[in-house]
């Protein structure tokens, strides 16, 4: 300590007594704590140009952003009509039994899991509109098929 002052009071006096000597030499007008460059762009201070605040960043922005000329606009095309998968053209219970694949071995967990895979390949809210009806009846046969297959094995 220099003179019961701490070190850390005596160096804020010396800065003091030095921005106070500074400010008498100035001619400028100043804000205290601000740097003089800053408030003269800022303020319009010395610069006759400077009208707004924020035309000090102005320079920072580089050239304005021109939006490239809106593209013309082309006729609407109809959608294409949805092609029908090749699966959902084999409605008869005979095509959907060899799909299957349902023998005399075949277990009750084995059977649940064909319906399963059947469905996630088949159900008509899975397929497009025009072709519901013929996931329908692939699903309704499906199901049929595998129903009495279960039925015989609880015989």
């Amino acid at each position: 300590m220099l003179f019961k002052q701490s070190l850390f009071q005596s160096v804020l006096d010396r800065l003091d007594t030095e921005e106070q000597a500074s400010e008498k030499e100035e001619t400028a007008h100043r804000i205290r704590g601000l740097n003089v460059s800053f408030a003269a762009t800022v303020l319009g201070g010395e610069t006759p140009e400077a009208h707004r605040p924020d035309d000090a960043y102005r320079d920072n922005l580089g050239d304005p952003i021109i939006p490239p000329p809106p593209e013309p606009e082309l006729e609407p095309k109809e959608p294409e009509p949805p092609v029908m998968p090749e699966h959902l053209a084999r409605v008869a219970r005979e095509e959907v039994a060899a799909e299957l694949a349902i023998t005399s071995d075949t277990t009750l967990h084995t059977l649940h899991e064909k319906r399963r895979s059947f469905a996630k390949a088949n159900h008509p809210d899975s397929v497009a509109a025009p072709f519901r009806e013929q996931a329908t009846t692939r699903m309704t046969l499906a199901n049929q098929l595998i129903d009495e297959a279960i039925r015989r094995l609880s015989r």
